[in-house]
């Protein structure tokens, strides 16, 4: 089991390293098509982008077919994305490469928790998940670095190729390794779709949009940013992204151990620090010690608030979570687009390369303003339902039954 727990890791470790690393890359895509900055900055809105609609899509049709085959075309699918994205001939064809790619990433962390939560005893699901995340982390530690290492030695293409090698090694151990599972049954688009009604479910994923996209409004312009403003070389941008796998690791840990206690206010901490330091960051970004520093808090303040939002959308939608989960891991994505896409904005009104981290301070800030609306109307609503029972008669309670 715990080679098949591996194999979902590999997939994991893959994916986030493929999401990550143009982010480090991106001034040399950029020369290669000879494209600016901003728009080459599309190459993480179109990947979030295809997150977010193939993250629903490819769950659902995951219900067709067995887990295990769902995931091995899933792998298919990431594999073929990055290599039209190494073998691209224009910026186009890159940029297409990247959505495809982009197509496996909900739905194979969707689907990969419920084979991970399969293959173990009951009380040991949440380990058997968080060792398949363990991939998703590491890239951000070990992955993202050296393939930004590998991209600015070897050129961009070599590392997309041998990410693409990394999805053929888990494509084999999930067809080697992963044993076979029946289809889901019963399921229903219907009921899982009614989930979306519920405000509370609505407000946690807009949350999710605007806390995380704080984070990449920064991040995605990170290498310019740190290159022009900060003063560090190309190649120092590889160490600066392990100081942001290293945040974000312990930011994960620290959200995911408070956030079954105090979920709100962990929320209210992290999202209101985030803001805070972001804004900060236009500062620290001129100092070279002090912008170090800084990436490693955003890492870890943006990081602490997953484990929150998640676990706050399979509360709100606990009758139907199948769904909302992977449609929530779209919502990151959503984030990652609509920051990237203002950074971009910005940087190419001429603001500046520190300018994007002011975006990313308002959309933390508004995520904050609505974790506390959702918090007012869950009170509310408590409250409304406890004057309602307090003040029936045993008469007026039985009512509804009888109809």
């Amino acid at each position: 089991m715990s080679l098949a727990l591996l194999a979902l890791a590999i997939g994991a470790f893959g994916i986030g390293t493929t999401e990550f690393v143009i982010m480090g890359l991106l001034p040399e895509v950029a020369a290669d098509f000879q494209v600016s900055i901003p728009t080459a900055g599309f190459l993480v809105t179109g990947y979030a982008l295809g997150v977010v609609l193939g993250a629903p899509l490819m769950t659902l049709l995951g219900t067709r077919v067995t887990p295990k085959r769902m995931l091995m075309l899933l792998m298919g699918l990431f594999i073929v994305g990055n290599v039209v994205s190494a073998l691209a001939p224009v910026f186009g064809v890159m940029l297409a490469g990247r959505v495809v790619a982009s197509l496996a990433h909900g739905a194979f962390f969707g689907i990969g928790s419920v084979v991970a939560a399969d293959l173990v005893a009951p009380q040991k699901k949440a380990g058997a998940i968080a060792m398949m995340f363990t991939g998703l982390t590491v890239a951000n530690v070990v992955g993202v670095p050296l393939g930004t290492y590998i991209g600015q030695s070897a050129g961009w293409r070599t590392t997309f190729v041998l990410v693409a090698l990394l999805g053929v090694i888990g494509l084999i151990g999930v067809a080697k390794l992963v044993p076979e599972q029946p289809k889901p049954e019963g399921v229903r688009v219907r009921h899982e779709l009614a989930a979306f009604r519920n405000v509370q479910v609505l407000l946690a994923m807009a949350m999710t949009v605007l806390g995380f996209g704080g984070v990449f409004a920064a991040i995605t312009y990170i290498t310019p940013m740190m290159t022009e403003i900060a003063g560090y070389s190309a190649s120092s941008v590889t160490w600066l992204l392990v100081l942001f796998g290293l945040g974000m690791v312990g930011g994960n840990l620290v959200g995911g151990r408070f956030a079954d206690r105090h979920l709100m206010p962990m929320l209210y901490v992290s999202l209101g620090a985030l803001a805070l330091v972001l804004g900060l960051f236009t500062v620290t970004a001129h100092n070279k010690v002090a912008a170090a520093v800084t990436i490693v808090l955003i890492g870890a303040l943006g990081f602490a608030t997953v484990p929150p939002l998640q676990k706050r959308v399979l509360d709100q939608a606990a009758g139907a979570p199948t769904l909302a989960s992977a449609v929530n891991i779209g919502a990151f994505n959503l984030g990652n687009a609509l920051s990237a896409w203002l950074g971009g904005l910005v940087i190419a009104a001429g603001l500046g390369y520190t300018a994007p981290n002011w975006v990313g301070a308002v959309l933390a800030a508004s995520a904050l303003v609505l974790a506390v609306v959702s918090s007012l109307l869950e009170r509310r609503s408590a409250g409304a339902e406890g004057r309602i029972v307090a003040g029936s008669s045993p008469e007026a309670v039985a009512a509804p039954a009888r109809h």
